[in-house]
């Protein structure tokens, strides 16, 4: 709800007060309506005069006239208010949706910065023999091996690398 001379961003509470005000004004058009039910149920359209033309002398006019003219700009001013409160909620929406699409691209760009600086694995485990040192270890199977002494994904070719380091580095 952007007010003259000022742009500052529609908060929940300035939708909460057009929401209160909507309710007062809705409040007081009911008890018009009220009124008017009491005057012999004249209503916004009922007749003012009687079958010959005189004023009707079995209701109060002038608070029939009062109430009428009073249902009539209290109806004006609820149109205005529901207007500030439509564009103060697509204000509020809006920024949050705005919110929401920035809040999933930097969640998408931390998850693909992180997804790239994972190490890829170059090995799965396809068995794991009970009581060996991988299964002491605690390798299971479909575990991904990333890393083995100095084999990694740029250097693997073959099983006989992870040989190759097995045996300089038995007795160590």
């Amino acid at each position: 709800m952007e007010r003259p001379g000022e742009s500052r961003p529609v908060t929940v509470s300035d939708v909460q007060e057009l929401v209160r005000r909507k309710d007062e004004l809705e409040a007081q058009i009911r008890a018009c309506y009220e009124l008017l039910e009491s005057q012999k149920g004249v209503g916004m359209n009922g007749p003012l005069v009687d079958a010959e033309g005189f004023p009707r002398d079995d209701i109060d006019l002038y608070q029939v006239r009062t109430a009428r003219h009073n249902i009539i700009c209290l109806q004006n001013d609820h149109k205005a208010l529901m207007k500030q409160v439509e564009e103060a909620l697509h204000q509020l929406h809006a920024r949050e949706k705005e919110k929401h699409a920035r809040d999933e691209a930097e969640a998408l760009a931390e998850a693909m910065s992180q997804s790239q600086s994972l190490p890829q694995p170059f090995a799965r485990v396809n068995a794991v023999t009970p009581g060996s040192p991988a299964s002491v270890s605690g390798l299971q199977v479909d575990d991904e091996i990333v890393e083995f002494g100095s084999v990694n994904v740029n250097n693997f070719q073959n099983l006989q690398n992870i040989a190759t380091v097995v045996q300089h580095s038995e007795g160590l």
